[in-house]
């Protein structure tokens, strides 16, 4: 039966299928719980991307993280609550400064109504994460904070740009790992340590996750190019638009600075390093994009953070809750197959 729809993740064990689908159960209704207010405009804008779905990526990594020690420990739900609200606040804050439209299939908040709502509703959605996290104690909250520092300095270098004798991938790299990777990293430590697993697990589903993370938005850099808009939720090109300079894009870059570089690689780079606020514009870059070798380059990039994380996981027990984790690395690179 399958886990988590979007990523085709199969779990064979029934003791486990049991344990994650009624984690996850339980973790929607503490968003729920967690995203209402007294003020009712506040909860319908702290439960737009809440009811819109999503994958529920990071709440999955901590259940499996759990099954390392024990699964129903009080504290496991609450922090996977609290990563994804985290999770859903950054959405909020994404949106406005990327200019988006859509998010998860529906209007982005800041479409639905402006800018400040947005913003404010993902303070808000913090705020009330900070609030659950106090209840798992000090190194909770010192964990969450260093991965918290982590994603918006990813965030600020991303807007700084690379230092000039900076290689532009390197820097995309340490990027992602901080806005990404990060807080990814986090669901897997919190579910170890949550469910009371020892300090090697911990460390280890930790590593596992900071890997998973960075092939996770390697995978949806190739999806922002390479599908539509009914199977990514947002719509194609949006990073492109915004001039973000993702995997795919800083591949043909590179192509088209080095010695051997064709006609095709320079009237690329040509195409995406011009105004794409146009949409037939966009639409060629798109098309450029698909049929150019760095997509395939960045596929390969993402298979490689996959298997680094599926490596880390050698030191744990062969069980279910391993061969899931496994199959996460796996599900993430068809994601963008």
């Amino acid at each position: 039966m399958t886990v988590v729809e979007p990523f085709g993740l199969s779990v064979r064990d029934q003791a486990l299928e049991a344990d994650v689908q009624a984690g996850l159960a339980a973790v929607e209704e503490g968003l729920l719980e967690a995203t209402k207010s007294d003020v009712p405009f506040i909860t319908e804008a702290a439960q737009h991307l809440v009811r819109a779905g999503g994958k529920r990526f990071r709440p999955l990594l901590v259940m499996l993280g759990a099954q390392f020690g024990d699964p129903y420990a009080p504290g496991v739900v609450p922090s996977a609550v609290v990563v994804e609200l985290t999770h859903l606040a950054t959405l909020y804050h994404d949106d406005v400064m990327d200019e988006a439209d859509m998010r998860r299939g529906v209007p982005s908040a800041n479409a639905n109504w402006d800018n400040s709502v947005a913003v404010l509703t993902g303070d808000f959605l913090f705020a009330r994460a900070s609030h659950t996290l106090a209840d798992l104690g000090p190194e909770a909250v010192r964990i969450q904070a260093q991965a918290f520092e982590r994603l918006v300095t990813g965030q600020i270098l991303e807007t700084a740009g690379p230092a000039e004798s900076q290689d532009p991938v390197d820097h995309y790299l340490d990027v992602i790992a901080g806005k990404t990777g990060s807080l990814i990293a986090v669901a897997g430590r919190f579910g170890a340590m949550m469910s009371g697993a020892d300090e090697r697990t911990v460390s280890v589903l930790t590593q596992y996750g900071e890997r998973l993370g960075i092939a996770f938005q390697l995978a949806d850099d190739v999806l922002d190019i390479a599908s539509d808009e009914q199977e990514s939720g947002k719509t194609p090109g949006t990073d492109l638009r915004e001039g973000i300079p993702t995997l795919p894009v800083l591949y043909v870059r590179a192509r088209a600075a080095g010695p051997d570089a064709t006609a095709a690689d320079r009237e690329t780079a040509a195409l995406l390093d011009g105004d794409l606020s146009d949409d037939a514009r966009l639409a060629d870059a798109l098309a450029a994009l698909r049929a150019h070798p760095a997509l395939e380059q960045a596929r390969r990039s993402t298979v490689r953070y996959a298997d680094e994380a599926r490596e880390m996981l050698a030191p744990l027990p062969d069980n279910a809750a391993k061969a899931a984790l496994s199959g996460l690395c796996t599900a993430v690179v068809e994601r963008a197959g």
